[in-house]
């Protein structure tokens, strides 16, 4: 089934653009759910690569692809950025772009940062979403966390890390990673806690994350499916690490394409 795809500018209202590539099957169907996918706190659309194309295929969903303010084409941001920016953008910018688009039903796909998002964006608009898969997502900050963040940095100094990233994000790179990484290590005025969003959770969710992933631990898959409750199902891939959609991509996809198809 033909996909065609096309390349929109959101206007958000209160100066905010952000950058939505949408997929969309040749047949109409006005019921047919949508994959809105969520990147990571250094991702972009590009950077899903052909992962959002391959579960159109397989699901025959329509895609929604977007770029969180600050990234690829969207507005960008200022720093610092607050301790809270993942509930904003689960509680008012996902909300608000799933209004704008006119999106009915969606699944919602996040990766690391993306996951925390969808995790609150479920919880606030339990109407819209049919399910909700995360990959690597956090709801506190961990031991792994803190230390794979200040091994980034250290590869950023030393290492072409900085060469490859900008790639993807050009004059916006320095700013980004900045955000990302001051965000996480400095000192909050409380830790982050997304627990309190998890029992508001009513669809399924299927909780994903590699056995070796270097930025967070086990127990954030153990306590996000304790905390949304028997609605939850772990997922942990063997031999992977923080990126289970290129690391273990096969699986991956099974298991996505397999969750959608229960729940629609």
């Amino acid at each position: 089934m033909a996909i065609s795809w096309k390349n929109q500018q959101i206007d958000m209202g209160h100066g905010v653009i952000l950058s939505v590539r949408i997929g969309r099957h040749s047949d109409v169907d006005s019921n047919r759910p949508v994959l809105l996918f969520l990147h990571e706190a250094l991702g972009c659309i590009a950077m899903w690569k052909d992962i959002p194309d391959q579960l159109a295929a397989e699901t025959g969903c329509d895609v929604v692809v977007y770029e969180r303010q600050g990234y690829g084409l969207s507005s960008t941001i200022t720093l610092p950025r607050d301790d809270d920016y993942l509930v904003e953008e689960g509680e008012v910018w996902l909300p608000r772009l799933i209004d704008r688009l006119a999106l009915k039903r969606v699944f919602l796909i996040g990766h690391s940062d993306g996951g925390s998002v969808a995790l609150i964006a479920a919880a606030s608009m339990p109407e819209q979403v049919l399910g909700v898969v995360t990959e690597a997502a956090h709801i506190y900050i961990d031991h792994l966390t803190t230390a794979g963040i200040e091994e980034a940095v250290e590869r950023y100094r030393t290492t072409d890390l900085k060469d490859k990233l900008a790639k993807y994000h050009g004059e916006r790179t320095d700013l980004l990673f900045r955000a990302w990484h001051e965000t996480w290590l400095r000192q909050r005025k409380q830790p982050m806690n997304l627990r309190p969003w998890l029992p508001r959770i009513q669809c399924p969710a299927l909780i994903i994350q590699g056995e070796d992933d270097k930025y967070g631990v086990p127990e954030q898959v153990a306590d996000i499916c304790k905390g949304i409750g028997a609605r939850a199902a772990p997922l942990f891939l063997s031999k992977c690490g923080h990126v289970p959609h290129f690391e273990d991509r096969e699986r991956l996809v099974a298991a996505v394409v397999c969750f959608v198809e229960e729940n629609h």
